[in-house]
């Protein structure tokens, strides 16, 4: 609607439906994290030889600051090798973009017919871009303040 593809080649259009899909993983898994953190549930045990407990780590931006810094670094170094050896069609056998089963992972999604895959492959990208809106919702809420029902204050 904006004019951005116009010109563009099918080739374009994939790239940014993966980043898409991508970006929209990401941010399911982000909202359902802040929400459950914020809901009292964290892992149980130490994050650090240090004896800090999972649950002594804050909610939200505080945890930054509050995880330590090797912590970041694993999380990142994980990130990374997700990304870089993981996260990408090794096969070269993707049924779609975004398809990394890589012929090991089913889950019976070769017993669905064309339709329901569509289907499905729509509901993900769907709930993706409300989870993109919705935890993008609950950061800048908490750099407001305040509180949210069913959240409770975010500070």
């Amino acid at each position: 609607p904006l004019g951005f593809m116009n010109g563009a080649d099918q080739e374009r259009f994939d790239r940014l439906r993966f980043v898409e899909l991508k970006h929209a993983r990401v941010a399911m898994l982000a909202f359902l994290g802040q929400v459950t953190c914020r809901a009292g549930y964290h892992c149980y045990g130490n994050i650090d030889s240090a004896g800090t407990a999972f649950a002594d780590i804050p909610n939200g931006f505080a945890a930054l600051s509050a995880v330590p810094q090797s912590g970041i670094l694993q999380m990142g170094a994980f990130v990374g090798f997700l990304e870089l050896v993981v996260m990408k069609d090794i096969t070269g056998d993707s049924e779609f973009i975004g398809d990394f089963r890589n012929g090991a992972i089913d889950f019976g999604w070769d017993d669905f017919s064309a339709e329901e895959k569509m289907q499905k492959r729509s509901i993900e990208l769907s709930n993706g871009r409300a989870a993109m809106i919705g935890i993008l919702g609950l950061l800048v809420h908490e750099q407001i303040g305040g509180n949210l029902p069913l959240i409770g204050v975010l500070n």
